[in-house]
């Protein structure tokens, strides 16, 4: 089967978001990229002490979604996420591996007080799939303060960086999809 990356909505109903995900995420890997939701209930890694879900415990089950070796899988939701040695993240994969979640749930304005804006939440949530997959493809966090690969701890971190990878990370991504 053909090197491809599959966008899963995860309980997101937002079929415009990904639409432009499956866009960005296609120009930043060259990659063929498909959509679909994925069939996945978060429920058991809900944390009711925390009123989060176990990012670790939902990648791991995203593991089985993805049967293909050559292909990358990345959920996008909407839930709260957390690991257990962080309060909350925006994403999470597998270094060198198929899956990655991302999570749209801290990066809206209104979560911190401040007035909607639609088009700053989706340009976060496309850094946050691309930069998750960047992680999935092998990439480790770059110091290139615009590199997409920079960590972002907090939203305004986010914000600052772009959506592309550096000259590095880029012949990186393009070294990690030659056949072995």
């Amino acid at each position: 089967m053909m090197p491809h990356i599959t966008i899963a909505s995860l309980q997101l109903d937002d079929n415009r978001l990904i639409a432009e995900i499956a866009e960005a995420v296609r120009q930043a890997f060259q990659l063929p990229v498909k959509q679909t939701e994925c069939h996945l209930d978060p429920a058991p890694f809900y944390n009711p002490n925390r009123n989060q879900y176990n990012a670790d415990l939902l990648l791991k089950e995203l593991e089985g979604l993805c049967p293909h070796m050559d292909s990358k899988i990345v959920a996008v939701t909407d839930i709260d996420l957390f690991t257990p040695i962080l309060s909350y993240i925006f994403g999470q994969a597998y270094l060198g591996g198929r899956t990655a979640i991302v999570s749209g749930y801290r990066m809206r304005n209104e979560r911190y007080g401040l007035e909607a804006d639609d088009g700053l939440y989706r340009e976060r949530v496309i850094k946050g799939v691309i930069h998750e997959l960047g992680h999935a493809f092998g990439l480790r966090h770059c110091i290139d303060p615009v590199c997409v690969m920079v960590a972002s701890t907090y939203v305004e971190e986010v914000d600052l960086k772009s959506n592309s990878f550096c000259s590095r990370c880029r012949a990186e991504i393009v070294a990690a999809q030659k056949p072995k």
